[in-house]
């Protein structure tokens, strides 16, 4: 009997103060994420591109989910 795939458990973290949100998979940092397309760049960049951000049980969204980024607004023109 062959062993059950393991998925990555990315986290999305809470925002932190001036907005940005971390990108972890376990213990590892991936990167900083101040929009969603960052998250999207940050786990193409892992090699973790056919994770559907904004869908898939593999990402769990702590403080808010994918629509979620404070401080967005203030930045854009």
């Amino acid at each position: 009997m062959g062993h059950p795939i393991q998925h990555p458990h990315i986290v999305v973290h809470a925002p932190a103060l001036d907005g940005s949100r971390r990108v972890t998979e376990g213990e590892v940092t991936l990167g900083l994420a101040s929009h969603l397309d960052d998250v999207v760049e940050i786990l193409r960049l892992a090699d973790l591109d056919r994770v559907e951000v904004e869908e898939d049980d593999l990402i769990e969204w702590q403080g808010g989910g994918p629509e979620d980024w404070p401080g967005l607004s203030e930045h854009e023109v």
